[in-house]
């Protein structure tokens, strides 16, 4: 039993890491989206974006004012196969995601945008994210409903038309698709494992850059997923 724990251990530790070895790009604010949703009457509103390695992606929207949850877990394929043996093989359909719950009366969904495409990750990167390769790490937007869609496409459209990375935005709109919780070992991970190599080479950049570059956006204190099932 002893042995299994410590295999287990191991697995948890690298599940997200391909190689450390190669620094994160350090961000870079692009312009805000054209098209953006007014906030109305709604207090509260979802967005699902995938990012590479989930560890990150949350990690940034956890000190995102206005962000009330942000959970790492599988989006793009069928509930049989959410879960992190299945999804690391590249074979289900899903990519590591993560579901934001935000208000959209202190940040609107086209600013959620702006830091997934400036700090959150490396969007023309193409099925694969730094270390991390294969389908599971595809820059994806998961729209809930055809506002947020027209948002993120003509994002999309605005940041290639602007020529604002030196290659085409390859991040993919998927809407219609089912989100599921990752496991709990996967929940909070950079918070839990800062000294953790794979964090402190590709993921603790991105919160530096958040930081950085939106400090009007950033809290020190993040909103974390224990004891918020």
């Amino acid at each position: 039993m002893r042995l299994v724990a410590t295999v287990l251990a191991a697995l948890m530790t690298t599940a997200c890491a391909g190689s450390s070895a190669a620094p994160s790009d350090t961000g870079v604010v692009v312009p805000p989206p054209a098209v953006d949703l007014p906030a109305g009457s709604r207090t509260s509103d979802v967005a699902i974006l995938a990012g590479g390695c989930f560890w990150g992606v949350q990690a940034v929207y956890q000190h995102v004012t206005g962000v009330t949850s942000a959970v790492s877990g599988y989006a793009g394929g069928n509930e049989t196969d959410a879960e992190y043996g299945a999804v690391s093989s590249g074979r289900t359909r899903h990519a590591e995601s993560v579901r934001i719950v935000f208000d959209p009366r202190v940040v609107s969904y086209g600013r959620l945008l702006q830091i997934f495409f400036s700090v959150g990750h490396d969007p023309t990167e193409l099925n694969r994210q730094g270390p991390d390769e294969g389908p599971q790490y595809r820059s994806a937007i998961f729209p809930a409903g055809d506002e947020q869609a027209r948002v993120a496409r003509a994002y999309i459209q605005q940041l290639n038309d602007g020529r604002v990375f030196p290659a085409n935005v390859v991040t993919v709109v998927e809407p219609g698709r089912e989100f599921f919780r990752a496991e709990d070992h996967h929940q909070d991970f950079l918070e839990r494992n800062r000294s953790n190599s794979y964090i402190v080479v590709n993921d603790l950049p991105k919160l530096a850059a958040l930081k950085r570059l939106f400090a009007s956006e950033y809290r020190a204190k993040p909103v974390l997923v224990v004891g918020n099932r």
